[in-house]
């Protein structure tokens, strides 16, 4: 199975800010920047349904905000950490620290 995977010329900062604005794929952005070692989608415990999990990472994929390897029945995903920081400096490491941020009222 081939999975279509921007090059990171190609990534978007609309498409990548679109996909970072839902919190169950900052959640699991926040995982994947959390380690350098691939995760199954599996592992991610966010409780939503396995077709709603695909979706999550499907939209992370084609934004080129992770970079996903079939193996077997699985999926493996890395953030794309390298890409996003070439093409948009900064911008990742501000995503995470404002999510982390508390509320000012």
């Amino acid at each position: 199975m081939t999975l279509h995977h921007p090059q990171t010329q190609e990534i978007e900062l609309p498409v990548v800010l679109a996909a970072l604005s839902d919190p169950h794929r900052l959640r699991i952005v926040r995982q994947l920047a959390g380690t350098e070692d691939a995760c199954r989608c599996g592992t991610f415990d966010l409780g939503v349904t396995t077709s709603t999990l695909t979706h999550l990472f499907r939209v992370l994929r084609e934004a080129g905000v992770i970079t996903q390897q079939a193996v077997g029945t699985s999926k493996l995903n890395w953030l794309r950490r390298e890409d996003l920081d070439a093409r948009f400096p900064g911008l990742l490491d501000a995503v995470l620290a404002a999510d982390q941020a508390p509320v000012q009222a």
